[in-house]
């Protein structure tokens, strides 16, 4: 079954595009996956296109070689925008053979140890403040915070992740420096933004009681210094995970020896050598792993490395409908498994695009026994929702 297609889709997700790849074969099978370009990547596309001559012809079967002489091909530019074109025709491939052989895409990565995952509701209060005019209702004060961590607990979730805001200048508004939202290149923690925090905080903990998990995302939004001095601000706090962006090992040991909380790290990281010396430094209690961007049978791989430091792994996941799929197969099969992370705040027509949507119990995402993914993408449906330019 050999590879005669790889095409570009995408579609209108709100403030941004969805983008899949669609790889058909000579035998009618086509395998799907999710890539995206608005998170500091833009190119993938390009890149795919580029590659394409190197996969078509090739057997589905062969996803390991075909990584392989893609990955040579490329190696003056390994990483970047080039290693997550990589990643997006590895899991396409992985859906065809998994449907070439009846089984889910789990059975190709050893089998699920788990028939559930847990999951967090991901850009709690996030959306809602930032993105308003797609997720209702919008929140503009503490009190709004408030009643999103109440909602995570009567909607049947355990645990949720959040943000920095900002309150006390009109409505709320988000801080991420590190992604210039506002551009402040020295990236310096002040006492406003420590102030402004711990009444987020206190408000979304207040909402959701006491039993519910508490994770803070600080992304890139620090130096060392900074991140210390947030820590510090917020010792009080029982956080299941405080999510610190670094490119530097040591530097994020140094962090994680003084926190008085869990360190979790690296989602965006591409390939088991980037995430060899934060492993060694013993950077973070969780590393992250982004499977869409790494590809799920790499993934695999960066798990078990992190295994043999005993170390657990939690998927990063904030894309669309398909590529929380084919992170639920690799959270599934993975032993050394934390959690997972998944937006519970949605686009209005975001289950009209797949064949099948995220359902949960509990807090838990079951696992599907579907060939493939256990779900792709409608194509009429993303006509009907054309991409953003």
């Amino acid at each position: 079954m050999k590879v005669t297609g790889l095409d570009v889709l995408s579609c209108d997700a709100g403030w941004r595009n969805y983008y899949f790849l669609k790889l058909t074969t000579d035998d009618g099978i086509v395998g799907w996956s999710e890539f995206d370009e608005g998170f500091g990547s833009p190119g993938i596309t390009a890149v795919i296109q580029r590659l394409k001559p190197r996969v078509l012809g090739h057997s589905v079967m062969d996803h390991e070689r075909i990584f392989a002489e893609l990955y040579a091909a490329t190696r003056p530019a390994a990483g970047g925008v080039v290693a997550e074109g990589l990643g997006a025709i590895e899991n396409a491939l992985l859906d065809a053979k998994a449907k070439a052989l009846g089984v889910p895409c789990h059975a190709l990565l050893g089998g699920k140890v788990r028939d559930r995952v847990r999951v967090y509701w991901s850009h709690c209060a996030t959306w809602r403040i930032g993105r308003a005019e797609f997720y209702k209702p919008a929140i503009t004060d503490l009190d709004g915070v408030r009643k999103i961590g109440a909602e995570v607990r009567e909607r049947g979730f355990d645990a949720l992740k959040t943000n920095i805001f900002l309150y006390d200048d009109g409505p709320a508004r988000g801080w991420a420096p590190g992604f210039a939202r506002p551009f402040y290149p020295e990236l310096n923690v002040e006492k406003r933004v420590l102030r402004n925090l711990c009444a987020h905080l206190e408000a979304i903990r207040d909402g959701a009681g006491p039993d519910i998990d508490l994770l803070l995302d600080l992304n890139f939004n620090a130096k060392t210094e900074g991140y210390l001095k947030i820590l510090r601000a917020i010792a009080d706090f029982d956080m299941f995970w405080v999510e610190i962006d670094s490119y530097d090992a040591e530097a994020l040991a140094y962090v994680r020896s003084h926190s008085p909380h869990p360190i979790s790290s690296c989602e965006t990281l591409l390939g088991i050598r980037e995430f060899r010396p934060f492993f060694r430094a013993r950077s973070m209690d969780v590393a992250i792993i982004d499977a869409v961007w790494n590809g799920v049978w790499q993934a695999m791989k960066i798990a078990g490395l992190a295994e043999a430091h005993e170390v657990n792994v939690a998927p990063h996941n904030f894309y669309g409908h398909l590529a929380s799929f084919m992170n639920l197969h690799f959270a599934a099969a993975v032993p050394n498994l934390r959690i997972m992370e998944i937006d519970i705040d949605r686009l209005a027509w975001d289950d009209e695009l797949f064949t099948h949507a995220p359902r949960f119990d509990n807090g838990y995402f079951a696992v599907p026994d579907r060939p493939g993914w256990g779900t792709e993408p409608i194509e009429d449906a993303l006509r009907a929702h054309p991409p953003r330019q």
